[in-house]
């Protein structure tokens, strides 16, 4: 397949305990030159383990946990296997992930390591444009990494053709399948040819992921790699907690947590940059040194940004996953997520960029009540805990305020020059009690402490977080997710779609979670009629969600998305003749009339 040498027997490619560099492994000259010029060593042992396989052509099983690098570990060999001085042409290899954000990281990832050979790379997902697609599609490809639900738009258009793929990776695939992405899946595979190399990742391996791969996979070299755990009595470099808070409480609570942990610079992720443009105002208002970074910025807007912050005349960042993929600041301390990340991988490559080279790091969550169960998933996910705790009140923020003063006094005694002082405290001491003196100096060095202190007499409310509910089961045994009221916090999605148009439930989980930074799980109910669906999502989402569908296309159609109004709702009142209706795992049921 390539032109590029390839040893057949697999002992020439280094074995998993042999500890070799990349050279070791038979990769060609132009990857081994990408990759010294990252700064890249010596694989990882998902890399040492996968590539030899993957070289070889055999399909491929993966368990590995997040930030372990399999994106190299299925990257490497593709680029290897990929033939020379293709000058048009379709896509050879398909790696299909669940969320842009991975999109554009793995595709990012492609273009480092095959900057040397040319490769063509192209991201398809939802938010983009989708001419830009066309044209690059139509002026060929190497490799595309895409969402499911894009990927499938694209084949039913045409203008994605597979006949000439030689590899599909399907990568996190247990996110894929939670998204409700399972049909889109199975509808790309049967579109992609049978004589091909099918590599699959996970995290971990339900049953289901299991059934996937013994229907799609031949003959597989499984794989599964435990993330590394701490040495025993050595404390986790980076310090993990999360805080349970309702929305309107979330910009107080912020700044009560920052008050109190008292970052030398941190940054807070959000889900899109309106949000981001929201908090880093909010935050400035507070009296912190709030800086925004997102997509909308130009080069020269982001290197000022970064300037600022390294410089320390800003402390903190507030930018999106986009925006900060591939940051790297060394006195980077505090990692936040405003809200919880709707993919495991996202949380880990978040907090990777603190407790770096034996630094120590501190990653907080604030999560909604609603958010809990996903705290939970990433917990499993990950292999660490995530403490709970109990947002900081008014009395512990003044009393670590009092601690940050005597800190600071104590360092000022003990570093600097305060003989200039002298004359100003006899003077004073002429007059008052030397005691009086000193605490009277005390309150003003108190009072310039910390920023923010206008706002922080508010008590915020602590949240109680009811544990998990045992999954309620039907007569089919499969999970059925409870349809949530309106009064909870949620309204309800009109689509302008509906059966007649071929809409399912996984096609409008797919179109939300490809469109906008919303997680499958933060989907509630879908009810689907002849020419129109329903979509139940949290009231706080619901313009994310309207402005991401009316941006995009659902089974290659435009769409009217707007909030449901009264009575919209009420399905049988329509005469509809039926409806279909979500549960998790994108479980359907049909009432016959």
């Amino acid at each position: 397949m390539s032109s590029a040498p390839t040893p057949t027997d697999p002992t020439a490619f280094g074995g998993p305990d042999d500890g070799g560099a990349f050279v070791d492994l038979g990769l060609r000259a132009e990857l081994l030159h990408a990759l010294s010029a990252l700064g890249y060593e010596e694989p990882t042992p998902i890399q040492r383990e996968a590539i030899p396989p993957l070289l070889a052509g055999r399909d491929l099983l993966g368990q590995a946990a997040t930030g372990t690098g399999k994106t190299a570990a299925f990257a490497l060999p593709l680029l290897q296997r990929m033939p020379d001085g293709r000058a048009g042409g379709d896509p050879v290899a398909l790696v299909l992930v669940p969320t842009r954000e991975l999109a554009v990281q793995v595709s990012e990832a492609f273009h480092r390591y095959g900057k040397d050979l040319g490769a063509r790379v192209l991201p398809i997902y939802g938010g983009q444009p989708i001419g830009r697609q066309l044209r690059a599609l139509d002026a060929g490809v190497d490799v595309v990494v895409a969402t499911p639900g894009r990927a499938l738009d694209h084949i039913a258009r045409g203008t994605l053709r597979l006949g000439e793929l030689a590899t599909v990776v399907l990568d996190e695939a247990d996110e894929m399948l939670d998204m409700g992405f399972a049909e889109d899946i199975e509808a790309i595979l049967e579109h992609a040819p049978q004589q091909r190399q099918t590599v699959l990742f996970s995290a971990t391996m339900p049953s289901r992921i299991d059934g996937m791969a013994r229907q799609h996979l031949t003959d597989p070299v499984r794989i599964q790699i435990e993330r590394e755990r701490p040495v025993a009595g050595e404390a986790p470099r980076v310090r993990q907690s999360a805080y349970i808070v309702t929305r309107a409480h979330k910009p107080a609570a912020l700044g009560r947590v920052l008050d109190v942990e008292s970052p030398t610079a941190a940054i807070v992720f959000c889900r899109s940059r309106e949000e981001v443009d929201r908090l880093t105002e909010t935050m400035n208002g507070r009296g912190y040194r709030a800086e925004a970074l997102h997509g909308g910025m130009s080069q020269e807007q982001r290197d000022r940004v970064m300037g600022r912050l390294r410089a320390g005349t800003a402390d903190l960042l507030v930018a999106t996953d986009v925006a900060a993929r591939g940051l790297d600041v060394e006195q980077l301390t505090h990692v936040v997520n405003y809200d919880v990340p709707s993919a495991p991988e996202s949380y880990v490559h978040r907090i990777g960029r603190v407790g770096r080279a034996g630094r120590e790091g501190v990653a907080i969550t604030l999560a909604e009540p609603r958010e809990h169960r996903m705290l939970k998933t990433i917990e499993r996910v990950t292999g660490q805990r995530i403490t709970v705790d109990k947002i900081p009140t008014v009395a512990d923020l003044r009393t670590r305020r009092l601690e940050l003063t005597q800190a600071a006094l104590r360092e000022s005694l003990l570093e600097d020059d305060l003989e200039p002082y002298r004359v100003i405290v006899e003077s004073l001491s002429d007059e008052f009690d030397l005691m009086e003196v000193a605490l009277a100096a005390v309150k003003l060095a108190h009072e310039t402490t910390l920023p923010g202190a206008a706002e922080e007499e508010e008590e915020i409310p602590q949240v109680a977080v009811r544990p998990p509910r045992e999954p309620r089961t039907g007569a089919t045994g499969r999970e059925r997710r409870p349809v949530r009221g309106h009064g909870g916090g949620t309204t309800q999605v009109f689509v302008g779609l509906g059966r007649r148009a071929g809409v399912r439930p996984q096609d409008l989980v797919g179109a939300i979670t490809g469109e906008t930074g919303v997680s499958g799980r933060d989907i509630g109910s879908i009810e689907i009629a002849d020419r129109f669906s329903l979509v139940e999502v949290p009231y706080a989402l619901a313009e994310e969600v309207i402005a991401g569908l009316r941006g995009s296309t659902i089974k290659g159609r435009k769409a009217t998305v707007r909030r449901d109004r009264d009575g919209e709702g009420d399905l049988g009142d329509r005469r509809t003749g039926g409806r279909e209706r979500r549960s998790d795992g994108g479980d359907r049921r049909r009432d016959q009339r």
